[in-house]
């Protein structure tokens, strides 16, 4: 009994690599806590799947698709028996999930299974079955189906069998889901008062109290905690918000919204909002019903505009987030894109209201013209949004003619790359924080960007070398080894359990697997990376002469880049002083 348990053992979830902490331990009987990549000694080939010969080695000798362990290994519906179904997905399919979420679990009335049960009787294998015999003008005959044998079939390919409804937009959609949120579904019962409960007697009950949902939980709360090696502390911290959310979930919810968690810090300033979120979406059970902050900047600043205007600015703003399909086809823009345009688009468009227009198909190239602000920048930022606005909504046939076409084109002005004082930077080289002291020296010393220095990972240094990926291998100078050794020693002080594989790692991401945010640590040390990695560059043209080809290896610039930086030379206000 004992070996085909320790057997059993060999195939299931592997524990990430000692390491890198990304990929799986090369084998989990005998134990080897390394992949193949991190060895000691290595890296070393992996050697091919045992089963089918295949080259993606996943672990004790088996590849991704053969592992049973493995995210990609394939496996049946636990309800429907359907083929073709993930691990992630709690080995269940789309419509299976669904079920799951809709329905009782119980004893099928045609196939005595123990699953969740419709409101016929039926699981979901009886009632599909049924359905593929069924003969027009009939009443589904489930009986027929487990006495002549019940026919399987693959996971989520079942057919369409109601017309689709008309496609609504993503913003409307999730402007519906927030709505809902605060109404009452056909499920729950309203409460009679909306009272805050007392946060001692929560807390007193989170450790009296029965849960219901722990079975779902526990097993992902734990190994989160073993994969991106949370403390203790933070494990608790998980398990008891998870358990205030059963006692103050109305009696009989199977699904916890995104805002009802947010709402923990009311009764308990110790939760762990963040990680909690992330259990609940991994148990399935999480309706993010949360307003993306995208959606909430819109709103502020066209909210006020008559409701004409308000609904071609909606138009615009869903298109350029989430492109379009619908000829004139367009693809989705990214965030900071969208906002750039909307911060030149809402004084303009805002002016336009005020002075009385109520839609956009009233705006006349004169109009436009005049409307455009004088500073350099604010243009550049206007047309670009007015450029796109009128572009999709002439597409889309809401205006009769597009006004932008008599603007005609707009070239920005470029820059001219300054330096920073010397004080300036020692101030912030020999700085208390280690992670604003090495990232300065980074940016300093090797002009790195802000996107490389987040990005950093822990094995990219070796030896007193940094290799980027585009296979430049920098020798790290003096001053830098030596805040990488502080900034290392306080970060395994700090985080001793922590599985980030990236050099910089905050309270945020040290429980998790991927970089700092992009103000880290630069909105701390009061510089700005662009200005520092200027004056870098701005450095090497001086000494150098200005030589491009080595500015263009050093530093990984483009042509164009290396000219930016060389033309510096003959500007009279940077000519370095006889």
């Amino acid at each position: 009994m004992s070996t085909r348990k320790g057997i059993n053992s060999r195939f299931r979830p592997p524990r990430a690599c000692f390491t890198c902490g990304v990929n799986a331990a090369a084998w989990t009987w005998p134990a080897v806590d390394y992949c193949y990549d991190c060895l000691p000694g290595g890296p070393f080939p992996a050697p091919p799947c045992e089963r089918c010969g295949s080259d993606a080695y996943y672990s004790q000798g088996l590849c991704d698709r053969c592992h049973p362990g493995s995210p990609e290994y394939v496996g049946s519906c636990k309800d429907c028996l359907a083929w073709g179904v993930y691990r992630r997905h709690n080995w269940k399919c789309w419509q299976c999930r669904w079920w799951s979420s809709h329905y009782p679990v119980g004893d099928c009335l045609y196939c005595c299974r123990h699953v969740t049960v419709g409101n016929q009787g039926a699981c979901r294998l009886c009632l599909e079955n049924a359905r593929h015999i069924h003969v027009p003008g009939q009443p589904l005959d489930f009986e027929e189906g487990p006495r002549i044998g019940l026919q399987l079939f693959f996971a989520n390919m079942a057919p369409r069998r109601q017309p689709k409804p008309p496609k609504q937009s993503v913003r409307a959609a999730r402007i519906l889901l927030a709505q809902q949120a605060e109404e009452i579904t056909g499920w729950e019962q309203p409460a009679l008062f909306d009272l805050s409960p007392d946060p001692e007697v929560l807390r007193e009950l989170t450790t009296a109290q029965a849960h219901d949902w722990s079975w779902r939980t526990d097993g992902i709360v734990f190994e989160h905690a073993e994969r991106f090696g949370w403390s203790k502390r933070q494990t608790n911290q998980v398990r008891r918000s998870l358990k205030m959310l059963q006692i103050l979930a109305p009696e009989g919810a199977t699904t916890i919204r995104a805002t009802e968690v947010i709402r923990l810090r009311r009764y308990d300033s110790d939760s762990n909002v963040r990680s909690t979120l992330d259990v609940l979406a991994v148990a399935d059970i999480l309706i993010d019903d949360r307003i993306p902050t995208i959606d909430r900047y819109f709103a502020g600043k066209f909210d006020q505009l008559p409701e004409t205007m308000r609904t071609q600015l909606e138009l615009w703003f869903d298109i350029m987030l989430n492109g379009s399909r619908i000829p004139p086809r367009r693809k989705p823009r990214e965030e900071t894109t969208v906002r750039v345009q909307i911060i030149g688009l809402a004084p303009i468009v805002t002016a336009w209201a005020e002075a009385g227009h109520q839609s956009l198909a009233e705006i006349s190239p004169a109009i436009l013209i005049d409307s455009l602000p004088e500073e350099s920048a604010k243009r550049h930022a206007a047309m670009l949004g007015l450029r796109s606005l009128f572009t999709i909504l002439k597409g889309r046939k809401l205006v009769f003619a597009d006004p932008t076409n008599s603007m005609g084109s707009y070239q920005l002005n470029g820059t001219t790359p300054l330096p920073l004082e010397p004080a300036e930077i020692r101030a912030v080289l020999n700085h208390d924080d280690p992670a604003i002291a090495l990232a300065v020296a980074i940016v300093a010393f090797h002009a790195l960007t802000n996107l490389q220095v987040r990005n950093l990972q822990l094995t990219d240094i070796s030896d007193g070398r940094l290799t980027m990926p585009d296979g430049r291998v920098i020798l790290l100078a003096g001053p830098v080894r030596d805040r990488l050794t502080r900034w290392l020693d306080y970060r395994a002080t700090k985080w001793p359990n922590t599985r980030n594989p990236h050099l910089f790692v905050t309270m945020q991401t040290a429980p998790r697997l991927n970089s700092p945010g992009h103000q880290f640590p630069w909105k701390k040390a009061g510089i700005s990376a662009k200005a520092l990695r200027e004056d870098r560059i701005l450095a090497e043209v001086r000494a150098t002469g200005g030589d491009p080809r080595r500015l263009t290896d050093l530093f990984g610039l483009s042509i164009e880049g290396t000219n930016r930086y060389v033309d510096t030379l003959e500007h009279p206000d940077l000519t370095k002083p006889p």
